[in-house]
């Protein structure tokens, strides 16, 4: 069985950004991969390693850049990887297309993707691509294992946590729970450089973006730089009180 497990690459959450124009800039961000994927990359390393998969393809699609984030994955244990580079955004939609074009090409039994993208901030590429397969498609999930053609684990959902079972191949979405992803070894690391990254371009999925982005800013606020007296410690709560109610609109 092989396992296709795709990857983000996006700032890192302590990472400063900018918007320059109406795009943000990220030269000079830290970027790293995108956590939710973190996961499913170590799901997959895991099933393999219990004897469920032969396989694990690491899938990029974006700027060279997604190489770091590639590299990370097969200096994990991906077995390889495939980038699609391109500098153009696709959404979840179009994305979609070109990942259920790989997995058929590459004859994938099982897809993991994070369960929210940090870059879109979406939960739709998962079931855009189980749609476009007709693959059932199991979300949030914290808990995963294949036995014989069968794929079982527990779920998320609104009651609290629900047990399934459902036949392969399927569409997996992953979350901070399922496991403690792994670090690279150095060793890891040097047989990374040695494995399989195969370059592809867009142009070869005839896939093009539904939605464009037209500008971008960032939320800031101005701090009040205000100090508060903390020689009476009631009135200086109810001065905070008050701060947070009418300038901060934090409290109603």
């Amino acid at each position: 069985m092989k396992i296709l497990t795709l990857i983000r690459q996006v700032p890192d959450a302590e990472a400063r950004v900018r918007v320059q124009g109406s795009a943000v800039d990220l030269e000079g961000a830290t970027l790293v991969m995108d956590g939710m994927d973190e996961y499913g990359v170590e799901q997959a390393l895991r099933l393999k390693e219990a004897g469920a998969g032969t396989e694990v393809i690491a899938l990029a699609v974006g700027p060279k850049r997604n190489e770091d984030a590639l590299r990370t994955a097969l200096a994990m244990g991906a077995d390889r990887a495939i980038h699609v580079e391109t500098n153009v955004a696709l959404d979840a939609i179009a994305l979609s297309k070109l990942v259920a074009q790989i997995a058929s090409q590459e004859d994938a039994s099982l897809i993991l993707a994070g369960g929210q993208q940090a870059d879109w901030d979406s939960q739709a590429l998962g079931a855009a691509t189980a749609e476009r397969l007709g693959w059932p498609q199991l979300t949030w999930t914290n808990g995963l294992e294949v036995q014989g053609d069968k794929l079982v684990g527990r779920h998320d959902v609104d009651e609290g946590n629900e047990s399934f079972e459902v036949s392969l191949p399927a569409v997996v979405t992953t979350q901070q729970g399922l496991n403690d992803p792994r670090y690279p070894t150095l060793p890891n690391i040097m047989k990374a450089k040695k494995k399989e990254l195969r370059k592809d371009t867009l142009e070869q999925y005839g896939v093009q973006p539904l939605a464009r982005v037209v500008g971008a800013e960032i939320q800031a606020r101005a701090r009040l730089g205000k100090v508060i007296d903390g020689k009476d410690a009631q009135a200086a709560a109810a001065q905070l009180l008050e701060l947070l109610r009418s300038e901060a609109k934090v409290l109603a």
